[in-house]
């Protein structure tokens, strides 16, 4: 490699690491990782007809709250197969600090507190993705 190219790598090296924050002396970056939950309909609510207006509300704040999620960042897909609902089932595909941070965040889901979906916590990486 003549001088040139060394000089020239050397400075798009330093220019890529000065715009790389690092972290405080002894303190390591906190890995953010993804996880997927899905949910499935509770068996009792298969048939729509028994569905009632608490069920559909909590399913309201849900989809309001994985919204929201995607919005800062969160969440980076959501949605569901459309099928009956006896076998349908959705993906949630987020991020997360840690597994705890995670079940939390899969925990809390209104649809989830309120018994109108189960949910299972997976972790999970993105390999590819099309760009928008």
């Amino acid at each position: 490699m003549s001088t040139l190219q060394q000089i020239i790598s050397t400075m798009f090296f330093a220019i890529a690491l000065a715009g790389t924050p690092l972290p405080a002396q002894g303190q390591e970056t906190p890995k953010v990782q993804q996880y997927v939950y899905v949910l499935r309909v509770a068996p009792a609510l298969h048939d729509q007809a028994k569905w009632t207006q608490a069920d559909n509300d909590a399913v309201s704040r849900h989809f309001a709250r994985l919204a929201a999620a995607v919005k800062t960042g969160q969440v980076i897909f959501a949605g569901r197969t459309t099928e009956p609902l006896d076998t349908t089932f959705g993906l949630v595909v987020f991020e997360a600090a840690s597994e705890d941070a995670a079940r939390q965040f899969m925990e809390s889901d209104p649809a989830v507190v309120a018994g109108v979906m189960s949910a299972t916590l997976h972790p999970y990486a993105l390999a590819l993705q099309r760009k928008p």
